[in-house]
């Protein structure tokens, strides 16, 4: 049994069959069978039964049926999506104010509602990503990408999903799943790599002042530009 994911759904299905093509020579395909799956009672293994004819008509049939479920479902656009991709969905978020949570040592538990900036989300087959911007509106292709100001974050965007329960599925009708998996997660520590914030005294003094409430909107002097547009990020050419 195995999971797929077809358009926006998920599927539990089993091996069923098997249609074998003969032809003359290589890429040349003249005469099919169809064989049903049967299991090898030494070893427990599905294995190729006997076989049948295959007429064309059949055989037409269980591709085009196939080929059905192998096509992407049209998805109404909102207007927070990017980009949609074959592996990836890329959308992005206006500045907002949002609560976060907090559990660590040098902060404590902690939970506020704190003011965020304009951000970027990518989620794709291996993983998840949030960029920062410094503009308010709707990026474009050209639009500089920014540090994550966020704990759990590692180089490149990428997000330490830990224990947070993401959607299996990469479509927009799971973007906010996505983004409650996101901010209903706890920050417990910032991850190594590049710094996140340009803040005096470092990221646990710019964190307890924003949870203190210091700042009525987002503190764009703390962000830290990347050498990464959104168009790099659509691209593919931000690696992992």
């Amino acid at each position: 049994m195995a999971g797929i994911v077809v358009g926006s759904q998920s599927h539990e299905v089993a091996l069923q069959g098997a249609i074998l093509l003969y032809g003359r020579q290589a890429g040349e395909f003249s005469y099919a069978t169809a064989h049903q799956i049967v299991t090898d009672e030494q070893t427990g293994r599905p294995v190729i039964g006997a076989g049948v004819p295959l007429n064309r008509r059949a055989l037409i049939h269980a591709v085009r049926q196939v080929a059905e479920e192998a096509l992407p479902k049209g998805e109404f656009l909102t207007p927070n999506v990017l980009s949609i991709g074959p592996h990836a969905i890329t959308w992005w978020c206006p500045p907002a104010q949002r609560r976060v949570f907090f559990s660590c040592k040098e902060l404590g538990e902690r939970s506020a509602v704190v003011p965020h900036p304009g951000l970027v989300f990518q989620a794709y087959a291996s993983g998840f990503r949030v960029f920062a911007l410094m503009q308010d509106e709707r990026p474009t292709p050209e639009t500089v990408l920014y540090e994550p100001p966020y704990f759990n974050t590692w180089d490149l965007g990428k997000i330490c999903i830990g224990s947070a329960h993401v959607p299996k599925q990469i479509d927009v009708a799971s973007i906010a799943g996505w983004e409650e998996a996101f901010f209903s997660s706890a920050f417990t520590h910032p991850n190594h790599g590049g710094k996140r914030v340009d803040y005096r005294d470092g990221v646990f003094a710019f964190w307890r002042d924003m949870l203190d409430g210091k700042f009525p909107s987002y503190p764009k002097h703390a962000l830290i530009p990347m050498k990464k547009s959104l168009g790099d990020l659509i691209a593919g050419k931000i690696g992992e």
